[in-house]
């Protein structure tokens, strides 16, 4: 990067200007990653000191029948497939009462877009898995299920949400995102929510005071300039809302196992190269340096390796999500090497090791207890990461 650029970007993020797509090109483009994740380090320092955010949630997948056929998905299956299935709301209900305990503060729920359940089954199984653990947040549905329950059921998504709500919806989750430009969409999802649909059932959540995620699928076929295009569209929606909470770069996984009936189902592989780590923590860095207005910068470790992740609270992160047992859209599609579980003594030594103090929060990031960071009577006390 030419010095003088490079001195116009370190004045513009240490003034607090906003910077440009013209900017986060550039970043994107610089080969030095200890300076961009210097940079990150300082944004994501002056927003949150030396705190690393973590809750402890589970992730419940009620069914992963699904119309859609998402080129890069492992997930889905169609009706009758081999591994098919879908809950009853009393074995839901079950399954989350058996993920009860450590203090348990978040339901994750994500499924399929199944062709032939009722729209009644989702606000149901809602009321009924609050009743069944009432301390616990209930972070359900995409945006992409909320408008396939627009065509189910005949609503509006805003009496949908209404609905949601009532029966005990606290956030949306943040999928259904991927890349929003369409040069790259159309290539990659197979069904029909884009970025006028999820922004518009985004704001709508917003505007009846929910927060919510938003997400970015990365490292698959799309270029730097389209994931600046990405966030750029985010942060101008968070301008006008205010309902973003936290930004989550999703690392795009590859088929490493066959599956259990024998198909691979991502057909982006044959022509796609995963991310590597410096990549993602070059994602981590530029899209901290650009989200000048969300809080947060969460790093899924599932999709990113522990030690990855680890790096990427020095590159701008400040979230460590979380201590899931079991993430099906991520384990059905690799043999990544990740756990299938971290507990919260897990995710309080490696924010420790990597040289951070440990909060844990609920859903709407309000803090339920505060930890001792590393040990300072330690010679070698551990400091933030640096490659």
């Amino acid at each position: 990067m030419d010095v003088g650029l490079r001195r116009e970007l370190e004045e513009k993020v240490r003034s607090g200007e906003r910077l440009t797509r013209e900017d986060g090109i550039a970043l994107y483009e610089s080969d030095d990653l200890a300076w961009l994740g210097g940079l990150a380090h300082e944004v994501r320092t002056r927003k949150n000191g030396d705190v690393v955010h973590f809750n402890v949630n589970r992730h419940l997948n009620m069914t992963n029948v699904c119309t859609a056929s998402c080129a890069y998905c492992s997930f889905q299956r169609k009706p009758g497939e081999k591994d098919a299935y879908t809950m009853r709301i009393e074995e839901a209900v079950k399954l989350a009462k058996a993920m009860e305990s450590e203090n348990l503060t978040e339901l994750h729920i994500v499924n399929g877009l199944h062709p032939n359940l009722p729209w009644r089954y989702y606000p149901r199984s809602l009321r009924e898995l609050k009743a069944a653990l009432p301390g616990v947040s209930l972070k359900a549905f995409t945006a992409t299920e909320i408008h396939h329950f627009e065509t189910i059921s005949g609503l509006s998504a805003s009496e949908i949400l209404d609905e949601l709500i009532d029966a005990g919806l606290e956030s949306l989750t943040g999928g259904g995102a991927e890349i929003f430009d369409w040069e790259v969409r159309q290539h990659i999802v197979d069904h029909r929510t884009h970025w006028e649909d999820w922004s518009r059932i985004h704001r709508l959540a917003h505007e009846k005071g929910l927060k919510t995620p938003c997400t970015m699928l990365y490292g698959h076929i799309e270029e730097p300039r389209h994931r600046v295009d990405h966030v750029l569209r985010l942060r101008e929606l968070q301008d006008e809302t205010n309902g973003f909470q936290v930004f989550i770069p999703l690392r795009y996984q590859h088929d490493f196992v066959d599956m259990k009936d024998g198909k691979v189902r991502n057909t982006l592989q044959a022509r796609t190269q995963m991310a590597t780590g410096a990549e993602a923590l070059k994602t981590f860095a530029v899209s901290r340096l650009l989200f000048d207005n969300v809080p947060h910068v969460k790093v899924f470790w599932v999709m990113h390796g522990v030690q990855t992740a680890q790096l990427a609270l020095q590159h701008g992160a400040d979230d460590m999500d979380g201590s899931v047992v079991e993430y099906k859209i991520t384990h059905d599609a690799d043999n990544y090497g990740t756990p299938n579980k971290l507990t919260r003594e897990d995710l309080l030594e490696l924010i420790r090791d990597a040289g951070f103090r440990p909060v844990e929060r609920n859903t709407r990031y309000e803090i339920i207890r505060e930890y001792e960071g590393p040990d300072p009577s330690r010679r070698d006390s551990p400091q933030p990461m640096r490659l």
